[in-house]
């Protein structure tokens, strides 16, 4: 326990450094806007689109006592996540304590978990949050204590809270429930107790827990009121995460006002989540061409955690290198995370590395295994057997085949974790912060250059020493679509937003929302000596653009930013004069 704490506290400062470095993502700006919108007027509607609320209800909370920036918009995600290696101690009756510290270790440091832990999007959150509630009711079988269960409802309605496909990991857990009792169910047939029999008795099992626990209670008003407790914690944290704002504070004023919220929170989220993200088509959509994405993910962002499941999985299940123990944790997490491989490429709209976090979740406690197996083949190589490394290298050298044979499997062992252990060190510092083309296969596709984010302070800063006019969005045709135009600034007060292209400005508008910038844009068709005859200080357009209206902007330093990691890239144009006031003040 004492190990895991302190990983859990290595865990944050991992997540918390630095965690400013890197320019918003486009759906971080695109989520953060409307945190932002919703912390000014303390209105809020349910969006399937931008995900569960639980990451917009936190950072409206906490812009009141912090500023609205990069760093604290990223900071829940980062907590949350730090605790993941305390889960591990959930865990201990079933992993020993080199398995248990080793679960902690890449739960804290295994680069795509961190990566995206450092990241204001909720797919960490779902994951954490649904892994926690797994471990809860691991510790609730292993207990007996229902406490353990209430516990992982609350979670589990976390996760739901946090993102829709946490609906996903509650199919894998089903799935692979299912598959561990077969196997209970074929050993049983093996060794001749017999199927039905095996199944009478986990029945009776179950019954004589129920009666234990429900004491003087009826049995069955017992196991009706726990399940009450289950559903009706699961329910009050989706009224309260899901429910519009600000009518959630008059919700207890009268029946119908209470009836309105629930209907909201339950009924009418229930219905735009089937709408939005069940009742759909595939969109063309190649299935290859997403699989062939998660593979490449894991191939680049998780070789490490999944070289060692591999150890882990013949270790467990073949008794390679030592005895099979085939413990259902470790199967149960192997099907749950080859489920997850196959079937998020069909759940997934866009292609996007951080599904894969949902993959290397699961796939860390295989993982654990294998490296607790490597460890222990150095352990027994080398220390239990000869005194040191040097000894069998000695006997070794000296033609002695003993030696030989004791210092092959232990080297190969070592070889293995120090290459483990540098690829994960290596992979986080190149990971790090990064907004290079060259992670793409880490890195979704949407994400600007860094050096944006320095531009973006300058823009704040001519707005905040600027009256009038701070922004104009040159509107250009693209590729056959609008860049940058919205005909009507003021639906961008309150979602949906109005078009034809605010989307294609993300994240700038989080940027500009902080700033509290004046934001207009020209109409594609306008002429560009029109569009610019009164430009305020600081012009944004499409790369395109630029040979249109750089004639047009004298006395205005230009910067270049990729704003995707290839394909697009914007022109910012500064007011010489404007920014050297505001750098004066």
């Amino acid at each position: 326990m004492r190990a895991l704490a302190g990983l859990s506290v290595l865990s944050l400062l991992l997540r918390v450094v630095g965690l400013g470095g890197r320019v918003f993502h486009w759906d971080e700006g695109r989520v953060g806007y409307w945190i932002l919108r919703y912390h000014e007027t303390g209105q809020f509607h349910y969006r399937p689109i931008i995900h569960g609320p639980f990451i917009q209800h936190v950072d409206a909370l906490l812009f009141h006592v912090v500023p609205a920036t990069d760093f604290w918009a990223r900071a829940p995600v980062a907590v949350v996540t730090a605790a993941l290696p305390l889960s591990a101690w959930l865990f201990r009756r079933h992993l020993d304590d080199r398995e248990t510290v080793a679960l902690g270790l890449l739960l804290t440091g295994q680069p795509l978990l961190l990566y995206y832990s450092r990241f204001m999007r909720s797919d960490m959150l779902v994951g954490a949050f649904a892994f926690g509630a797994f471990a809860l009711l691991v510790r609730a079988y292993d207990t007996r204590q229902f406490r353990f269960a209430v516990a992982a409802s609350g979670a589990l309605a976390l996760a739901f809270a946090s993102k829709e496909n946490a609906v996903l990991y509650v199919a894998c857990f089903g799935g692979a429930a299912a598959v561990c009792y077969d196997h209970r169910l074929v050993r049983a047939a093996v060794d001749g107790d017999g199927v039905s029999r095996r199944i009478r008795r986990d029945l009776a099992a179950l019954r004589g827990w129920i009666d234990g626990r429900a004491g003087r209670l009826p049995t069955a008003v017992w196991a009706t009121s726990g399940l009450a407790t289950l559903l009706g914690t699961f329910l009050a944290v989706t009224v309260v995460m899901y429910a519009p704002r600000p009518e959630i504070w008059g919700a207890l004023s009268s029946f119908g006002s209470l009836q309105a919220v629930l209907d909201a929170a339950l009924i009418d989220t229930g219905t735009e989540l089937i709408d939005t993200w069940l009742d759909r088509d595939g969109g063309g959509r190649s299935y290859l061409a997403f699989f062939h994405d998660t593979l490449e993910t894991l191939a680049f962002g998780a070789p490490v955690v999944v070289g060692l499941a591999a150890v882990g999985a013949l270790t467990e299940g073949y008794g390679v290198g030592g005895d099979a123990r085939r413990r259902t944790l470790v199967a149960f997490t192997l099907y749950w995370a080859a489920a997850s491989v196959v079937g998020y490429p069909i759940a997934t709209d866009i292609q996007a590395p951080w599904a894969v976090t949902h993959v290397v979740l699961p796939l860390t406690v295989p993982a654990a295994v294998g490296a607790a197996a490597l460890v222990g083949v150095v352990e027994q190589e080398f220390t239990s057997e000869t005194e040191s490394v040097v000894d069998a290298l000695r006997e070794a050298a000296a033609n002695d085949r003993r030696g030989l044979e004791l210092a092959v499997p232990g080297m190969i062992a070592v070889l293995l974790l120090s290459a483990g252990a540098v690829g994960v060190v290596g992979l986080n510092a190149d990971y790090w912060n990064s907004a290079s083309q060259e992670d793409r296969q880490v890195l979704q596709w949407a994400q600007p250059e860094n050096d944006l984010g320095d531009t973006m302070a300058d823009v704040g800063a001519i707005a905040a020493a600027n009256e009038g006019t701070d922004v104009l969005f040159y509107g250009t045709q693209v590729g056959g679509g609008t860049q940058f135009y919205v005909a009507n600034e003021s639906s961008l007060d309150q979602p949906p937003p109005g078009g034809p292209s605010w989307h294609s400005r993300l994240p700038l508008p989080w940027y500009l929302e902080g700033a509290g910038a004046n934001v207009t844009s020209s109409a594609p068709d306008i002429p560009a000596a029109e569009a610019l005859a009164d430009a305020p200080p600081v012009v944004i357009a499409h790369d395109d653009a630029r040979p249109e209206i750089e004639g047009e902007l004298d006395g205005y330093a230009v910067r270049e930013h990729r704003f995707k990691l290839w394909s697009e890239e914007i022109v910012v144009f500064l007011d010489r004069d404007a920014l050297a006031r505001s750098a004066a003040q």
